[in-house]
């Protein structure tokens, strides 16, 4: 009656071993270290780096507990978070800028366990500290960006299509082309129409001139909206995987924001340097044929924008845009040919072909290449075109520090943003608060785990031993499960875990209680037990289907860590429901099941109600 076939033993006997072997490398904790990487594609981390990074630091007398290469870069393990500062500047100071060193933690659980995928669960932002960012993307600037493009597009059609025009404005979300006569109008609502179907247009006559207003259709604004959010969230994760975070969560929050968490950032100032600018490249002619005084007095032709070069000269420069910075395959910080630092550009083929020909037909005159940087725009150079420039090799340099090359070379390199982006909320959490924080949560687990122990015993006595085992079979479980899943726990999730503890150990209550009314039944202990299981489970069954029910819907319609309290929830339900009816089940059968005559159980007082007599 009470029995369990050997593949049921087996199966409880695995799942607590992998529980087991799973769990173990979240006890071994975390240590500091530093990260290098190349940022040159061509560059390795190698033996030979590995070699230079050892000498360094013991020349700078730096112990290290180990290094090794991992995911094309070399990790250095620290003992503490000193001299983890300490031999982050040695190396930045004797590797120059061609690497990315940067600050991170790395698990100390044994290479067998790391050999075998154990490893431990990532720790969220709350628990580890570091820094938050909600980020909205301005709308605005993301629809101004794609009228710009239709307009340069629009006006290279007229002038392909020989079609007079006398002007082409962009104002606010439409673009006005004038015209002097209305079959050049027709004309081109002809070409827009078969070239740009993504543009409406209507007419406008005044008494000299004829106008055609041009706007985006409105599903067109809407995917210019949302492929901006996506584009944005694209590149900062690109800008992220050059800072060397681990674990960051970048996801999209509503219709226009994006939260950004990295954990274990200890330079916040410079996180929200990176993330917050939007620098982009374009190149346009300088023009030379317009006065620059009396644009200087306020007169500026109305094709050309007025802006200074570093160092205060002014130039003006032409609206058409040549050359922009989405055609950038690889930027890399260095050094020009009198020593001073630049930024190396290497463009793709259509790139390089448009480099190639504007510099072609512009022999003898000065191009300028404008950096757009926090809505800012400053020409960073103006030379004079000498010769032809081919294989798509490009050198910008002025004025600019070593410092400021690496920072352009990473944002050109990670890819510019679609929109800009403002940051409209920032929280930094310090690693002794994060610690703090693990401390509270591991010691109401513990706390409330040795409350419903106690409690157990006492009321249940050997049945409640077996209730609170199950318990910790189930604690294990859901740790194991968690880290194989290489789920990121937050304060909510162990907050989740306290709360699965309270739920797992019901189930075994309503078992124990239903135990106990078939002996006030007055049935067989064997029975009793084998009844007690049988006809408990149903309400188990429903009480944990209605829990997973909700737990499903949080995390359907939840958002950061309301997903993360529903994650750790679901998965304690389905953990529950095998360790406190299958495990606990096997422990009985296991004690008592091979007992024929079985005279009572260990489960507490039998309250047996007391007749009354008339």
């Amino acid at each position: 009656m009470n029995h369990y076939p050997l593949w049921k033993y087996l199966i409880i006997l695995v799942s607590v071993l992998l529980g087991l072997l799973y769990t173990l490398p979240n006890f071994y904790g975390e240590s500091p270290a530093v990260q290098i990487s190349p940022l040159r594609n061509t560059a390795k981390a190698d033996g030979i780096l590995l070699q230079r990074v050892e000498d360094t630091l013991k020349n700078a007398n730096i112990t290290v507990d180990g290094t090794f290469f991992e995911a094309g870069g070399i990790k250095i393990r620290l003992s503490d978070a000193d001299t983890q500062i300490k031999a982050k500047d040695a190396l930045q100071s004797a590797l120059g800028n061609g690497y990315v060193i940067a600050l991170n933690l790395l698990s100390n659980s044994p290479h067998w366990l790391t050999n075998i995928g154990a490893l431990p669960m990532y720790l969220g932002l709350d628990l580890r500290g570091g820094v938050h960012f909600m980020l909205q993307v301005d709308m605005k600037g993301a629809l101004s960006k794609a009228l710009d493009r239709y307009s340069s597009d629009i006006r290279g059609s007229l002038r392909e299509k020989k079609i007079q025009y006398l002007g082409l404005d962009k104002e606010g979300s439409q673009i006005t082309i004038k015209f002097r006569d209305v079959e050049s109008r027709v004309k081109t609502e002809v070409e827009i129409n078969k070239t740009y179907a993504d543009l409406s247009f209507r007419e406008q006559d005044t008494s000299n001139e004829s106008h055609l207003i041009v706007s985006l259709k409105p599903e067109v604004l809407k995917r210019i909206q949302d492929s901006a959010v996506q584009q944005n969230i694209v590149t900062l994760r690109n800008r992220i995987n050059e800072l060397g975070v681990a674990e960051p969560i970048v996801q999209q929050a509503g219709i226009d924001r994006v939260v950004v968490q990295l954990p274990g950032v200890q330079d916040t100032a410079k996180a929200k340097d990176i993330l917050g600018r939007t620098a982009t490249l374009e190149v346009r002619m300088v023009d030379e044929e317009h006065d620059l005084s009396a644009a200087l007095r306020g007169q500026v032709h109305f094709g050309s924008e007025l802006h200074n070069e570093r160092g205060g000269t002014p130039v003006l420069v032409k609206k058409q845009v040549v050359l922009t910075g989405d055609r950038i395959n690889d930027a890399q910080p260095g050094f020009d040919n009198n020593n001073q630092p630049a930024v190396h550009i290497d463009l793709d083929n259509n790139g390089a072909r448009i480099f190639k020909q504007l510099t072609r037909d512009n022999v003898g005159k000065r191009m300028a290449i404008l950096l757009i940087d926090k809505n800012q725009t400053e020409v960073i150079t103006a030379p004079v075109i000498k010769d032809e420039i081919g294989g798509g090799k490009v050198q910008i340099s002025g004025s600019m520090t070593i410092e400021e090359a690496r920072d352009i070379s990473l944002l050109l390199r990670a890819g510019a943003l679609a929109a800009p982006m403002d940051i409209i909320e920032e929280r930094t959490i310090g690693p002794s608060l994060g610690a703090d924080n693990i401390a509270r949560g591991f010691n109401s687990t513990l706390f409330g785990f040795t409350a419903i122990a106690v409690f157990m015993i006492i009321y249940y006595l050997m049945f409640g031993f077996i209730s609170v085992t199950a318990l910790g079979v189930n604690l294990l479980l859901l740790v194991g499960l968690l880290s194989i899943l290489q789920a990121t726990l937050t304060l909510p999730g162990m907050a989740a875990i306290a709360l699965t503890l309270g739920m797992a150990i019901d189930a075994n209550v309503l078992i124990n209680e239903r135990v106990r009314d078939e002996l006030r039944n007055g049935i067989t202990p064997q029975a009793a037990i084998n009844a007690g299981y049988e006809r408990a489970f149903g309400t188990i069954l429903d009480s944990n289907i209605t829990t997973m029910i909700a737990g499903v819907a949080l995390f359907a319609f939840g958002s950061g860590p309301v997903k993360g309290f529903a994650v750790v929830l679901c998965l304690g339900i389905l953990t529950s429901m095998f360790s406190a009816v299958m495990v606990s089940r096997g422990m009985v059968n296991l004690l008592y099941g091979n007992r024929r005559k079985l005279a009572s159980v260990s489960i507490g007082q039998v309250w047996k109600p007391v007749s009354e007599k008339r």
